[in-house]
């Protein structure tokens, strides 16, 4: 370290502090606040900690290519699935299934915000997850901001493993951890609140502890059929398919225990009609399957490549290449047909043309994603290499010391709050894990703890800061027509965000390993 433990500390973090500043209160585009951010952290690393140029210039090249592969190929392979199952009509045949299960707002709720929120995020992400199911509720009869709250608040337990686990996958490759421990550890970090979770959603509903008469069961039930799926395929399969398998089989429980054990009274606003109709939504049963086909694919294709297929996973792991960049760092590993990008996009593409999607409207829908994603290439690729360079550099283990000084034993209670504060800044839990994931291995080695559960509770505290990420919010608001009031809507879950990351805080101490 060039000066004593304390200064070390505060310098390594002032690109951290930058980012707060030009993030939270300058509200900068998030590629111009990571660019500047970028530049910070080589100027620190070169004149402070006397890291050699080229050092430092490959150390942001080595992060700008982790950015982009697999990190952004995951990303556009999610939306560019999405975008063409929007233009094949797909997602209004999975919206138009889901609209006409119950009159109940309670239901509608569990089974669009929770359910079908799950699957959009563990599929997608991308703000998608809150956007849709807003949108929906609404042309349900949902007053704007309730639906908005709703959908931000259920965000949460799904974002540790969207966009088909790369937040996972990302976290243990910056940090050089164990990928099935950190799934498995983040899992189960995060079922207590998955299974509780629906519990807090009917209250916001229904604005009282009293509108959970009736749903207790079924609350339970669907906050269980996310969890146990989750939690199963964390521990034998992978990151991928986690959050997807919990939404998928939480939404048809929610469906049937509407039809077989439904409330006594369908719960409805103040002053809402009970025989209000809700909008048709009969669809047959091939039409559901070509509209979920891309998905379906992508299922089939995740699990037939991986571990449990061991011929075909090593036939495919074999299409690789590594590059030795910085000198003493472990070489990148780019998996060329393994990746969940190319599984994903190869499933997106086959499912588009199952739904009847021509070469002209693939290419349209190709380019189209193209320019949605470009500003996000642009931080992506910058808050990696910033968190490159930090590490390579020694930064970040100076702000390990310090925090390991001041806080001892009690760190791990804290940790998830350190992956909160990752995603409150960029709005997006895989640059949090980037940001935050190498300081969380460096404090825990400093006080003895697993690095692999201290980086898993940096994923699943991430998850807390998405419901009151400047981004999240603005991205609700936007879908629900409420542009201007974004304050409100942080009101409207901050309490929630700061109860859940002190039970993440308790469960990372009381389950630790």
């Amino acid at each position: 370290m060039p000066y004593g433990s304390a200064a070390s500390a505060l310098l390594a973090a002032a690109p951290l502090l930058w980012l707060l500043l030009g993030l939270g209160v300058l509200r900068m585009a998030a590629w111009r606040a990571c660019a500047i951010g970028l530049a910070a952290t080589m100027l620190v690393a070169a004149f402070a900690w006397k890291i050699p140029a080229d050092v430092v210039a490959l150390s942001a090249v080595e992060g700008a290519l982790l950015g982009v592969w697999p990190i952004l190929s995951v990303i556009f392979a999610a939306m560019f699935t999405y975008n063409l199952a929007s233009a094949t009509g797909a997602m209004d045949k999975i919206r138009a299934l889901l609209s006409g299960v119950s009159g109940d707002r309670r239901v509608q709720a569990l089974l669009i915000a929770w359910g079908f929120g799950g699957f959009l995020e563990g599929a997608a992400g991308f703000g998608t997850a809150v956007a849709i199911p807003a949108a929906v509720l609404i042309g349900l009869g949902f007053e704007p901001r309730r639906a908005a709250v709703v959908c931000l608040v259920a965000n949460t337990v799904s974002v540790a493993f969207g966009g088909v686990g790369l937040p996972v996958i990302t976290l243990a490759k910056v940090t050089d951890t164990d990928l099935a421990r950190v799934t498995y550890f983040t899992a189960l970090q995060l079922t207590p609140l998955v299974v509780v979770l629906p519990l807090v959603l009917v209250p916001m509903v229904t604005g009282g502890i009293k509108g959970l008469r009736g749903v207790v069961g079924m609350c339970l039930a669907s906050g269980v059929a996310f969890a146990v799926p989750q939690l199963v395929l964390a521990r034998f399969v992978g990151p991928e398919l986690t959050a997807i398998a919990g939404s998928i089989v939480a939404m048809p429980v929610v469906m049937l225990w509407a039809r077989w054990w439904p409330p006594k009274t369908a719960w409805r606003f103040p002053g809402e009609a009970q025989a209000q109709p809700l909008p048709a939504g009969h669809t047959s049963m091939r039409e559901q399957l070509v509209a979920w086909a891309p998905y379906l694919l992508m299922l089939a294709f995740i699990l037939g490549t991986g571990t449990l297929v061991p011929p075909v996973n090593r036939a495919l792991a074999a299409a690789q290449s590594s590059l030795a960049l910085v000198h003493g760092a472990k070489p990148l590993t780019f998996s060329w047909l393994l990746n969940p990008g190319t599984l994903i996009f190869l499933g997106g593409l086959a499912g588009g043309l199952i739904q009847g999607a021509r070469a002209a409207a693939i290419g349209k829908v190709l380019r189209s994603t193209g320019r949605q994603l470009a500003a996000t290439a642009l931080t992506v690729t910058s808050i990696v290499a910033l968190a490159q360079v930090m590490g390579h550099s020694g930064m970040s283990a100076a702000i390990a010391v310090a925090l390991a000084d001041a806080t001892g034993k009690f760190y791990p209670a804290l940790s998830p709050l350190i992956g909160a504060l990752g995603t409150f800044l960029t709005g997006s839990n895989t640059s949090s894990n980037v940001l935050f994931g190498a300081l969380q291995k460096q404090t825990a080695l400093q006080i003895g703890a697993d690095p692999n559960w201290l980086v898993a509770a940096n994923a699943a505290g991430a998850t807390a800061g998405k419901m009151i990420s400047p981004q999240s919010i603005a991205v609700a608001a936007s879908a629900t027509g409420q542009q201007g009031r974004e304050g409100e809507l942080l009101r409207g879950t901050l309490a929630q965000a700061l109860l859940y990351t002190l039970i993440l805080g308790a469960i990372v101490v009381l389950l630790a390993p």
